[in-house]
């Protein structure tokens, strides 16, 4: 299928948005920090009582599509110079009543930094509930939330020949692989979620995006791509009559199903060494394990793959049937909420499903036998990109997987320089009860040490090599230099993958080689 849109009058769009300064920090400042936490919050009151009685062409922007509020004709012709009303029109963007422009979508400006620098783009999508006054329709084009930035942040910043974007929506992740790859082919089962994210690629001024009609690996049956990324519809959701499906999270697939099939199926359109990146949930039933049943999906898959996953949450089914019944639009005390709550409990319990999981999946095709199984829950909260930090643990897990335990001895090691070390005593005693490493990078972990750990890593600044610092260590201990080795260097491989070390220099020779 080919997605067409007017490209002159995206064109003309872009032009008239730059024109009006129509930016992140321009429009914060037009109507304050309090009513740009409001938007978030989905009310969009605060913003349109600080943009009261202002026609300058910021203002109109701001009123028709970032919140989607009406104006004149007079005020958006002279807003939109360049598109004027019959572009916007052209686009989908509004619709004419009488001397009223009424908008049919939003355009808001989405900023974004990563390696290569800082780029802000448009990004449209349907109106959101605030604008429309009720709830969602099936067919609904979600803009950028909470989940796109947290898979846009995970993308590796790393230059890949071809990536593919599985359920791209507004088409957010595909501009961001566009960041890093020659070539983007973006599919959606949604020919409206297709529009958008074809005048999205438009309004970026970007040509190298392909959009394909399609359910997950069917519009590129037989091709292989260096990455896939996606945010699929993995909410789970009653395949009962009654409950709302709307297609930018619900595939009608039943319980896991739709995560289970991606994981099974992504290794066969990854080149050799391909990275795939998702988000989705996951079902604990009648005492099994979530994590377990992503590692079977993770076996079942005709061609190996190294597997990192991590859960970030765990829901019980009452909240998580209260969380997206409350994203459907129903609120609590609604004539639908505790119907439609009911029909996710019934479905939970008729699978025996205790929990759900949320995290982040990253799979890789292996060149051989898989070597990373990490399963982990980490739930802490991370205030930056994950990229860069997933993209150095997978080199050094790499390293680390073609090293011996002599050659890793023989390595000179330095610690990370976000890492701290925090001793706890009790009062009136000299050695500590605890001793505590944290990062502040990456997954910000905090990990307990005993104190032979301790000293290894406090020792490691670059000027000895581990097997030196673990000898001296043993001296010190009074405890079997080969004992004290074989105990520490499982755990040292540990914190090299997970960025409280790095490697210094190049990969040493194997001694006993």
């Amino acid at each position: 299928m080919t997605v067409s849109i007017d490209t002159a009058a995206a064109a003309a769009l872009a032009r008239d948005l730059d024109a009006a300064d129509y930016r992140t920090d321009a429009v914060r400042a037009a109507w304050g920090d309090l009513p740009d936490r409001a938007i978030g919050q989905g009310l969009r009151g605060p913003a349109l009582a600080a943009l009261e009685g202002r026609t300058d062409p910021l203002a109109v922007v701001c009123r028709l599509l970032g919140v989607g509020a009406a104006a004149s004709v007079a005020e958006v012709e002279a807003a939109f110079p360049a598109c004027g009303v019959a572009g916007l029109i052209a686009l989908d963007l509004v619709q004419v009543a009488g001397e009223v422009v009424v908008a049919t979508a939003l355009v808001r400006p989405q900023a974004f930094a990563d390696g290569r620098g800082e780029v802000e783009w448009w990004i449209a999508s349907d109106l959101d509930e605030a604008a429309l006054g009720g709830e969602l329709a099936p067919d609904h084009v979600l803009g950028v939330g909470g989940a796109s930035l947290t898979l846009a942040s995970l993308q590796l910043p790393a230059a890949a020949a071809s990536v593919l974007d599985i359920g791209t929506g507004c088409g957010i992740q595909a501009l961001r692989a566009r960041r890093y790859a020659d070539r983007v082919v973006a599919t959606d089962v949604s020919t409206r979620a297709l529009r958008f994210a074809a005048l999205n690629a438009a309004l970026a001024g970007d040509t190298a995006v392909e959009l394909r009609e399609g359910s997950l690996f069917e519009p590129v049956a037989g091709e292989q791509f260096d990455r896939v990324v996606s945010n699929p519809p993995f909410v789970i959701t009653p395949r009962v009559a009654g409950v709302p499906a709307y297609e930018y999270r619900d595939a009608g697939f039943a319980g896991d199903d739709l995560v289970a099939a991606v994981v099974r199926g992504v290794g066969e359109v990854l080149t050799p060494g391909g990275v795939a990146q998702l988000l989705g949930n996951w079902e604990y039933r009648d005492g099994e394990d979530g994590l377990e049943r992503v590692r079977a999906w993770v076996a079942a898959s005709p061609v190996p793959l190294d597997a990192w996953i991590v859960e970030r949450e765990q829901l019980d089914p009452l909240a998580y049937a209260q969380l997206w019944v409350r994203d459907g639009g129903s609120a609590p005390g609604g004539d639908d909420y505790a119907r439609l709550v009911g029909a996710w409990l019934e479905d939970f319990a008729d699978r025996g499903v205790t929990a759900v999981g949320f995290g982040y999946l990253l799979l890789r095709r292996a060149t051989g036998v898989p070597t990373l199984a990490r399963f982990e829950r980490m739930p802490q909260p991370i205030d930056h990109a994950l990229g860069p930090h997933l993209a150095a643990s997978l080199a050094a897990h790499d390293r680390l997987a073609a090293l011996t335990d002599a050659q890793l001895a023989a390595s000179v090691l330095h610690v990370a320089p976000d890492v701290t070390e925090a001793r706890h005593h009790r009062p009136g005693e000299e050695a500590p009860t605890v001793i505590e490493l944290r990062q502040g990078a990456g997954f910000q972990r905090a990990l307990v040490v005993d104190p032979g750990l301790a000293a290894l890593v406090g020792a490691c600044d670059g000027d000895l090599a581990v097997g030196v610092l673990v000898a001296a260590i043993a001296d010190l201990l009074e405890v079997d230099p080969d004992a004290l080795a074989a105990e520490l260097l499982p755990r040292v491989r540990e914190l090299v993958v997970t960025g409280f070390l790095g490697f210094d220099g190049p990969e040493p020779a194997d001694p006993a080689g």
